[in-house]
């Protein structure tokens, strides 16, 4: 079996996956009635109350947005594409180019640098981690994958690496941002 094949199998299994692990959440979810506290208040920055509960608007719960989503679902139909730094598409991609053309196609409009990427959106705690989640990763934000969910990230890695997955294990992660 080619090498390209089972990459793309792999993709398409892990996004099952995680379809599948969604469609056992509820529908939709009320962060502002965790916890004891006041309840939620608009426009908060999505940090623990002084109560222990989680305010609305909170990027702090381990529940994929539909826009990261759509955008590792768009992401993904690149795989094996080859990297070159400074690419946008569409036949080779570098790690924040790949990001910002995934998430454009969610109508999510990112800007161009991992280190642009890393200063936008909501911040995610790691163990609120979800799939669809943008990373960062290195001191700097050097570089820049979309979470796949299963301990993997979907990105253009670098030169001889053809855009997929990578064990999450394999990158120190910057920090973690959902839109």
């Amino acid at each position: 079996m080619k090498k390209s094949t089972l990459r793309t199998g792999t993709v398409a299994a892990l996004l099952t996956g995680s379809v599948l692990l969604l469609s056992a959440a509820p529908a939709s979810a009320d962060p502002g009635s965790l916890g004891s506290g006041s309840g939620g208040s608009s426009g908060s920055s999505g940090s623990l109350g002084s109560a222990g509960s989680i305010s609305s608007g909170s990027a702090a719960l381990p529940i994929p947005s539909p826009a990261g989503l759509i955008a590792l679902a768009a992401a993904s139909t690149q795989t094996g594409k080859p990297y070159q730094w400074g690419g946008v598409g569409p036949n080779s991609w570098d790690c924040s180019g790949l990001v910002q053309w995934a998430f454009r196609q969610a109508g999510v409009n990112l800007p161009r640098t991992s280190q642009q990427q890393a200063n936008v959106g909501q911040p995610v705690p790691r163990w609120a981690l979800a799939p669809g989640d943008v990373i960062t990763f290195y001191p700097g934000a050097t570089h820049v994958g979309i979470y796949a969910g299963f301990g993997m990230v979907f990105n253009a890695y670098g030169v001889g690496v053809p855009t997929g997955l990578t064990p999450l294990a394999d990158l120190p992660i910057n920090n973690i941002r959902r839109f």
